[in-house]
């Protein structure tokens, strides 16, 4: 796989140097440029009768990852019933109608298979890796796991403990934690603004009702993707899908529920503790959501601003200046860019962990290069940043499950697959000035959200953070 994508990347840069290289290829070139044009293997997609849709895409590997991809996630909760989506995940594993939590085990390990399940924001993903042969016993499970899930009240209760654990696991990772926080402060009273594991007290309450009036809800056929990749046959998975998935309603007994808009508000929480050694702070702007056309050029910023740790060289010979400032002066420990999407809004910002001193000047650097971006960042570093996103972008579709997870998530949020060529494309129509635009557009003069953990004292006031969101002379 990355070697045919790495191909695709010099095949297209080669094609945009001029037409005679097409001539050159002609006699012993022309099919692979073809193919790689095509993106082949490509993505095919199939709609069941019942509105569920199967996506694959078939390399031919000895493996397969395979998954039910749902549009659900606790951003469809409300303030009662917060948790109730990861609860469920927690519950799709402990026994079905048909198999008892032992024979689910068994049978998934004996196939020397690998189920696994997570929750976000906006999705719910059930998932297996296995051998090629067995991906019609790893759709049956998955099949039978998300419509017929016993939600035993004893299973109930035990994993009621085990979620409690993994909330104090959570609070343990600061960075998770300074991103529920900038999430809460972001979106605070809307349903983005509330953590996908929920309270304490829900997850205490949370009842089998809850959990099946959560199904019966959500889990709709024309909400699900069954998206498999590597030695997988499409046709094959239709009819797999059909037999298993088929008699999925798609019917609701009301009103089918509809996503609320999540209004971004330009605030901040601090939680200041002295005790811990270092700061941990994100500040964000409102960005865009996965189909506006605005996204590439800010995952092109996004990029260009960069991330960095001390484990890594580089000095003065970093590309970032944010990462060269930081190198030389000591500036943070680490810090990373972020542009988070959703479906019709984002976060687009910057998380840092410093020594306590050194709050100030972090930010004063960091709003230095947002400014930049506003203003004078040059076609050189425009360049640069869209090759890294690119190599970046490839990279990450090394092997059948980062794949299959790319399949899932782009035919929730895209309602199709974007080709690799057709991705590659629009970075590459990405210029200096058009990351000057959405830059202006996005960040300056924006109210910016803020979360800061630990001994965070000399984090500049929120009013001096937006007062330097915009340069006097421009």
């Amino acid at each position: 796989m990355a070697a045919r994508v790495l191909l695709l990347s010099n095949t297209l840069r080669n094609l945009s140097k001029g037409t005679n290289l097409i001539q050159r290829y002609k006699s012993s070139h022309a099919p692979s440029v073809q193919k790689v044009l095509l993106n082949v293997p490509p993505t095919q997609v199939t709609a069941l009768g019942n509105g569920l849709r199967v996506a694959s895409e078939d390399s031919g590997a000895a493996t397969a990852t395979v998954g039910l991809w749902i549009d659900a996630g606790s951003r469809y909760e409300n303030e009662q019933n917060n948790g109730v989506a990861h609860f469920l995940e927690h519950m799709a594993f402990k026994g079905t109608a048909k198999r008892s939590q032992t024979d689910l085990e068994l049978e998934v390990e004996n196939m020397g298979a690998h189920l696994n399940a997570y929750t976000s924001r906006e999705q719910t993903v059930f998932y297996a890796k296995c051998l090629s042969q067995d991906v019609p016993k790893a759709i049956e499970i998955l099949s039978d796991i998300i419509q017929n899930s016993k939600l035993g009240e004893a299973e109930i209760e035990r994993e009621r403990g085990v979620i409690l654990r993994e909330m104090q696991e959570v609070e343990s990772n600061l960075q998770e934690v300074v991103f529920d926080h900038l999430h809460a402060t972001a979106y605070q009273g809307t349903p983005l603004g509330q953590t996908i594991l929920g309270p304490t007290k829900n997850i205490k309450s949370i009842g089998k009702s809850d959990l099946s009036d959560y199904i019966n809800t959500h889990y709709k056929a024309s909400r699900i993707v069954l998206a498999a990749a590597g030695g997988v046959n499409h046709n094959e998975l239709v009819k797999l899908a059909e037999q298993n998935l088929g008699k999925l309603e798609n019917t609701y007994d009301g009103k089918p529920p509809k996503l609320s808009a999540c209004r971004f508000t330009g605030s901040e929480v601090r939680v200041r503790d002295d005790s811990l050694p270092l700061a941990h702070i994100a500040i964000a702007v409102e960005g865009c959501g996965w189909v506006d056309h605005d996204n590439v050029p800010l995952m092109v910023a996004n990029t260009l601003i960069g991330a960095w740790d001390r484990s890594q060289a580089g000095g003065v010979n970093n590309a970032s200046n944010l990462a060269r400032v930081s190198a030389e002066s000591g500036l943070c420990h680490s810090f990373q860019s972020f542009n988070t999407c959703y479906k019709d809004t984002g976060l687009w910002g910057i998380y840092f962990v410093c020594d306590p001193l050194q709050c100030e000047d972090m930010v004063f650097n960091i709003q230095t290069e947002w400014m930049r971006l506003c203003t004078i960042v040059t076609d050189a570093e425009v360049d640069r940043a869209k090759n890294l996103l690119k190599t970046n972008m490839l990279l990450q579709l090394d092997g059948t499950t980062p794949i299959c997870e790319d399949i899932g998530r782009q035919m929730l949020c895209y309602n199709r697959r974007i080709p690799l060529h057709e991705l590659e494309k629009r970075i590459d129509s990405v210029t200096a000035q058009n990351v000057r635009d959405v830059a202006m557009k996005y960040i300056y003069d924006r109210c910016p959200a803020i979360a800061a953990v630990g001994p965070v004292e000399n984090l500049p006031d929120y009013n001096r953070i937006r007062s330097s969101m915009f340069w006097l002379r421009v």
